[in-house]
């Protein structure tokens, strides 16, 4: 037994050097960076491009030593075997966007344990050298410009894609931390070092996070400035999403008109996207302008694609936010008769008759006069079993799990309020199982 015991920490060790990046001691990190900064001293070897590798790579070494020897994805048992002559100098847990960690501090670096015991982020509290990629991505822009003749381009390329990345790790991880300021400044360093030469590399994804960070913690300016760098390389997000929160960041800049214009144009693209439409109706709405404009946009797309149900899902969903309950019914309808196996027209019509008959319960729960309790009882019920054959239509309709297990949820809810039925006590039975298992 002894033997396996001591066989299985050499198999540990052996999959942890093949996990991460080979890391320094924080000693030879310093030493690693003095020594290259002495070489580039010199004026003739600095013309050296090689040399400038050399210092860039050192200080790749120096901002991953004082990370220490766990890798992300590492199983915390595993670490601790691992990393034994390292000192825990405290534990403690935290909560950070609703999940919770347990962080072991090193003299270098907090490590954050998920719940499922994994190392999903390491924090280097004692840094070997200050702002040390930022550094590593002068050294290889130096190595580039000295490199007449070429022969370190793959060098080069290769380290100035590794600065990009960590610029990356990092910004998520400050998100995840919390950090929306420096999130936001790592992210723009990501899609700046990218676009370096030889790399030269567009990295869409950090260039709209950099916005999108921004955007969250209300820097408006600076988050346009991204949005509108995003949307002039195509980049536009999940469905449009980048008009949205364009057409955001102008308002609250004070430019409503700008705004109205950034969702039209989104709109025109993307008439599915729900933050698109949600922003029209908010501007008419708030506005005062006509809010037909939303319909006669939503007629080009049908004119464009005539027999697209969706669009008519969209329509049903204007009008229900609009509060205009028979057209927007009218409009689920006609999804179905276009196309009877688009299970979201359906979805649409169940969901604005179960939110009918919420309210019209909440109504009821405040009604002192007996009559007028009883007729709205009635109205509750007949919204709320009227709920029930769209929602299971689009439930045998659906193939997507996740969305079988949100109708099964309404439809439980709705059969159990009739349950002294047999057939409706049977429905909520079979719904209530599906939701159950889905837990």
């Amino acid at each position: 037994m002894k033997k396996l015991i001591v066989f299985a920490a050499a198999l540990l060790v052996s999959l942890s050097a093949l996990a991460q990046e080979q890391v320094k001691s924080v000693g030879a990190a310093r030493v690693g960076v003095d020594k290259a900064l002495k070489t580039v001293s010199d004026a003739k070897k600095a013309a050296n491009a090689a040399n400038w590798v050399k210092l860039g790579k050192a200080y790749i070494d120096a901002y991953m030593a004082p990370q220490g020897n766990g890798w992300i994805g590492g199983n915390e048992s595993e670490l601790n075997l691992i990393m034994s002559q390292e000192k825990v100098l405290g534990t403690r847990e935290v909560a950070l966007g609703g999940q919770n960690y347990l962080v072991k501090s090193y003299a270098t670096a907090d490590y954050y344990f998920n719940a499922n015991g994994q190392l999903a982020m390491i924090k280097v509290t004692a840094p070997v050298v200050e702002n040390a990629l930022d550094k590593a991505l002068e050294a290889y822009k130096k190595a580039y410009e000295v490199d007449v003749k070429a022969k370190k381009t793959k060098d080069i390329r290769a380290g100035i894609e590794s600065v990009s990345s960590k610029y990356v790790n990092e910004a998520y991880d400050s998100y995840t931390l919390g950090d929306l300021a420096k999130a936001s400044e790592l992210f723009e360093k990501a899609a700046r070092s990218s676009m370096e030469a030889p790399y030269a590399q567009l990295d869409t994804n950090s260039l709209y996070n950099a916005g999108f960070t921004a955007w969250m913690m209300g820097d408006n300016a600076r988050a346009q400035g991204f949005f509108e760098e995003s949307l002039a390389v195509g980049y536009v997000g999940e469905d449009g999403e980048i008009y949205a929160k364009l057409a955001d960041v102008a308002e609250k800049l004070g430019d409503k008109e700008k705004g109205k214009d950034y969702l039209e144009k989104g709109f025109a693209a993307y008439p599915h996207s729900q933050s698109i439409l949600v922003g029209l109706i908010n501007y008419y709405v708030s506005s005062g302008d006509n809010p037909n404009r939303i319909f006669e946009l939503l007629d080009l797309a049908k004119q464009n694609e005539p027999d697209n149900a969706s669009l008519y899902y969209v329509e049903g969903n204007i009008h229900e936010k609009l509060g205009e309950e028979e057209a927007a019914i009218a409009a689920y309808d006609k999804c179905a008769e276009i196309n009877p196996k688009y299970e979201y027209g359906y979805i649409g019509k169940g969901i604005l008759l179960y939110n009918k008959a919420v309210d019209l319960q909440e109504k009821a729960s405040n009604e002192m006069d007996d009559a007028k309790y009883m007729v709205l009882v009635g109205q509750f019920e007949e919204a709320l079993k009227g709920c029930i054959e769209p929602f299971e239509t689009a439930f045998n309709l659906s193939a997507e799990g996740d969305v079988k297990v949100s109708i099964a949820e309404y439809l439980k809810n709705a059969c159990f309020r009739f349950r002294t039925d047999e057939a409706y006590m049977a429905k909520y039975e079979k719904y209530n199982k599906i939701v159950a298992e889905a837990r």
